[in-house]
């Protein structure tokens, strides 16, 4: 059953809301811009696909249009943020962090300033755009970085309520969002705070408690709960939470809940190296081996067609999710 402590949407099954978790962003950096007027956005041409323009509207005095040359954006962050400001650096995945990654390295992480990277469009879920434009090992790329925090929202409000405690954290973060218009399932009343995941799913269990913990990021979730719903239908009892910081992990959450069920499955729309599931793995293999399954992109490149077939196409579809479920079961030390 759905967690009532996590405050979710009435209707997170029966015809839910839809808005892409970019569309979150463009609201709560608007928010954060009032909060605080050393908050700055940051494009490299394209400021209405990643819904920075709608700061540009608001504070057009504090928004830089670069133009094409994502290298440099996040140098001139850099820099403001050197100088005071809090800046938030945009663009799509592919290129931020994906083409201008040393220099997030040499000039925001190193030197520990408060530059916010948004990576829009990650996932195969940008669809028709193709492999080039299909980021899936960004996750990796930041979380390998020392100082920066990453967070990948789950939806449209969760990543307004991120968005905002990032321009209040002070150090580095790296967030992920998405294109394709998903699943609204939370609320302005359910639970967020970086570095805490959150059980959106908790299943009446038999005795002996829950078979498996499903660790879900950004807007699989919803897929993880549709499977958690199906899986409960047949009778096997499951916890789903959403893990939206991949860096600093929920170590004492992970750590309970594997120990808990004994048996742990991934779920995330990124290759399963070093994503999500590698950060769990690295963080179970030391303190409480449990086995394990993966969803996601099992090393490969995507390619063109539309977000729903392409996610059931590369395996972390709703069946393939019951499927991992099942296996990780199967697998529990006896």
């Amino acid at each position: 059953m759905i967690n009532p402590e996590a405050k979710l949407a009435e209707n997170i099954f029966d015809k839910p809301s839809l808005a892409s978790t970019r569309e979150g962003f463009g609201k709560g950096v608007v928010e954060a811009g009032r909060a605080d007027e050393r908050v700055v956005v940051l494009t490299a041409d394209l400021a209405e696909s990643t819904q920075a323009h709608h700061f540009q509207k608001e504070f057009p005095e504090r928004f830089v249009q670069v133009g094409v040359a994502e290298q440099n954006m996040v140098t001139v962050a850099a820099g403001m943020a050197n100088y005071g400001k809090i800046a938030f650096a945009t663009s799509y995945a592919a290129f931020n962090p994906g083409r201008n990654w040393e220099q997030i390295r040499t000039t925001i992480a190193l030197n520990n300033v408060p530059v916010i990277v948004c990576g829009m469009h990650a996932g195969v879920s940008v669809g028709p755009d193709g492999a080039t434009h299909q980021a899936l090992e960004d996750i990796v790329m930041m979380r390998a970085l020392p100082r920066f925090t990453v967070v990948s929202p789950c939806d449209a409000e969760e990543g307004r309520k991120a968005t905002i405690a990032a321009a209040k954290l002070g150090t580095p973060v790296y967030m992920r969002w998405g294109r394709e218009k998903s699943p609204i399932m939370t609320t302005e009343d359910t639970p967020f705070e970086i570095g805490k995941a959150i059980e959106f799913w908790r299943g009446n269990p038999p005795a002996g408690g829950p078979e498996v913990a499903i660790f879900a990021t950004g807007p699989l979730v919803h897929n993880a709960l549709l499977a958690a719903r199906e899986l409960a239908d047949a009778g096997t009892s499951v916890i789903v939470a959403n893990v939206h910081t991949i860096k600093p992990l929920d170590e004492k959450k992970i750590v309970e809940l594997a120990r808990e069920c004994g048996a742990v499955v991934s779920v995330e729309e990124h290759q399963i190296h070093g994503g999500l599931g590698g950060a769990i793995a690295e963080l179970l293999a030391q303190k409480a081996p449990t086995p394990m399954e993966f969803v996601g992109m099992h090393d490969k490149f995507g390619q063109s067609g539309t977000a729903q077939e392409l996610i059931d196409h590369y395996g972390m579809g709703v069946k393939d999710i019951v499927a991992a479920v099942k296996k990780a079961a199967g697998r529990k030390i006896k």
